[in-house]
């Protein structure tokens, strides 16, 4: 009698170890393929000089979404984004998507056309096509898929694998306000689930909120570095997490790093908000996630480049991969960098 095989949930390896794990026998045949899975997108050369650079989201229902407070106008809009920010992470510019939707029959036409005025209003003003997806039935909610294509010249791709010791990490943008958004948006989902008479008063917090519902990417950030001549050595968008997104940096870098607490941007409305809580405003910073921010690398040379620039923090330093993933806190301490940003399993 032939003994049982042994059963591994998902939850036990992660997201991440997953991948690794389904695609470890996956090698590229094709010349025209550069570079698969394990970076913010794979990349295509389709002709000499120039590169393809695709990727794709998923987002499910009561897993990346919660209904109750999240307009379907807004996350079409979000869904957009989350996409279109993996591609510049990549130094490329978006130029087309598709949309794929697995719908359950609660959902009317209407629905889905206030959905879909999301992602128009996002290809309006990020200037991305949208070329083509898909439509099906579902029985557990809404589904929604989106591939996103960019082009880059080829001398000009940055992946995660660059950074150097003694390269400068820098980050744009602030931290940690999108996590404190979602903790606002469940918490009045709370109070509405137990007194739906009451109407949230959410003014002061709008900033949070939209960091959450309604983020943007950082097509600025883009244009400033080619403006500028600076050409990162690495970079990354901030979905998952500073801690987990400067961990995937310095593995595909095969580096270690130095964060500094008291050089991580945080806004004055997220830090108290955080305090409000009883949260600690640096770990929201530091495991939050879906900031959409650019987390990146650059020569200690470029850093004149910078200067003056609110839109840019320098937040640590890589270092050798013998010297570990390290937070230098502001009382002088250093803490080893451990992941606890998003999840997906």
């Amino acid at each position: 009698m032939s003994s049982a095989h042994t059963v591994t949930p998902i939850s036990q390896l992660g997201e991440f170890a997953l991948i690794e794990h389904i695609t470890e026998k996956f090698q590229l045949r094709h010349r025209t393929s550069l570079r698969g899975v394990g970076d913010d997108a794979a990349v295509i050369r389709p002709q000499p000089g120039m590169l393809l650079v695709t990727t794709t989201d998923l987002l499910a229902e009561n897993i990346h979404f919660d209904l109750i407070y999240t307009p379907l106008k807004h996350l079409g809009y979000k869904a957009v984004i989350a996409n279109i920010s993996d591609i510049y992470a990549m130094f490329a510019d978006p130029k087309q998507i598709l949309v794929s939707l697995a719908v359950s029959s609660k959902f009317s036409v209407e629905a889905v056309r206030e959905l879909y005025e999301g992602v128009f209003l996002a290809c309006k003003n990020y200037e991305v096509d949208l070329v083509g997806g898909d439509t099906t039935s579902s029985r557990s909610g809404l589904i929604i898929n989106i591939a996103a294509i960019g082009e880059v010249r080829e001398n000009e791709v940055v992946y995660r694998s660059g950074a150097k010791p003694g390269d400068l990490i820098c980050v744009t943008g602030d931290l940690g306000a999108a996590y404190l958004g979602l903790q606002i948006l469940e918490r009045e989902k709370q109070i509405y689930l137990e007194h739906p008479d009451m109407q949230p008063e959410l003014d002061d917090k709008k900033y949070l909120i939209e960091r959450q519902l309604k983020p943007e990417a950082r097509r600025d950030v883009i244009r400033f570095f080619r403006d500028n001549d600076i050409l990162p050595t690495s970079m990354i968008d901030l979905s998952d997490g500073l801690s987990s997104d400067m961990m995937h940096i310095c593995k595909q870098s095969g580096v270690g790093c130095i964060l500094y607490e008291a050089s991580v941007p945080i806004s004055d409305m997220a830090y108290h908000t955080a305090l409000e809580f009883n949260l600690d405003p640096i770990t929201c910073a530091l495991h939050g996630g879906e900031d959409y921010e650019l987390l990146f690398t650059i020569r200690p040379e470029d850093e004149t480049k910078l200067t003056g620039e609110d839109t840019f923090s320098i937040i640590g330093e890589i270092t050798e991969a013998s010297q570990g993933m390290r937070l230098l806190t502001k009382g002088g301490n250093y803490h080893s960098l451990i992941a606890q940003g998003w999840k997906h399993f």
